[in-house]
């Protein structure tokens, strides 16, 4: 059975190029473009992972994260924040909102699947 990994990116570019990569590895992906989504869809099914973009419209990545950090049974769910603001601060404040890596866009193809390889090999 593949692994279904959540895209929460509010970009279509960049949610499309994801998903691409994604499919040719043989991962299932649902997109979404808003945190408000996101947690609606965590209510409806399970994910292996997410890929969490942080300046989304309405609710941020950040504070999406930390809410589906507060649901007992999502509490180690992956979750690898996807993020153009790299700069050390704003890295520290990403890491604390509760995700557990981050990636700087552009996103470049075997970075991206190395992180999934290593985060997915703990999902049973």
């Amino acid at each position: 059975m593949s692994k279904r990994i959540l895209v929460v990116e509010d970009n279509p570019d960049n949610s499309k190029l994801v998903s691409w990569i994604l499919e040719d590895e043989g991962y299932e992906v649902t997109c979404t473009e808003t945190g408000e989504r996101c947690l609606s869809l965590l209510e409806k099914g399970p994910f292996d992972m997410i890929l969490m973009d942080i300046s989304l419209p309405g609710i941020s990545g950040k504070e999406t994260t930390r809410r589906i950090r507060q649901i007992a049974h999502l509490k180690s769910l992956p979750i690898v924040a996807l993020t153009a603001h790299a700069t050390e601060t704003e890295r520290q404040a990403i890491l604390s909102s509760g995700v557990d890596d981050l990636l700087t866009k552009p996103i470049h193809d075997e970075h991206l699947l190395e992180m999934l390889r290593r985060y997915l090999r703990t999902v049973q």
